[in-house]
């Protein structure tokens, strides 16, 4: 990705989406381990990280266990270009 093109008036779950693919790939984990870990479905991890679909708060917390991080590194912060 290049520098200043992240927040560059996408929706938040497309930020969402980037930062989960972020997050899994740098704990080295396929979609397919996150989805087993999370309860949800290959297809739903990877419409997720495309930014296709939004979470729900249940899978947000799903998530955010799945990868062993806090909910909060889920969410880019808004402010930051």
């Amino acid at each position: 990705m290049q520098p200043g093109t992240e927040n560059d008036g996408d929706p938040p779950r497309v930020l969402f989406g980037r930062r989960l693919r972020e997050l899994r790939e740098s704990a080295g984990l396929r979609q397919v381990d996150v989805g087993t870990r999370a309860g949800v479905s290959t297809a739903y991890v990877s419409e997720l990280e495309r930014g296709g679909r939004g979470p729900t708060l249940d899978v947000i917390y799903a998530l955010a266990r799945a990868l062993g991080v806090p909910v909060a590194r889920l969410f880019p912060d808004p402010d930051d270009d």
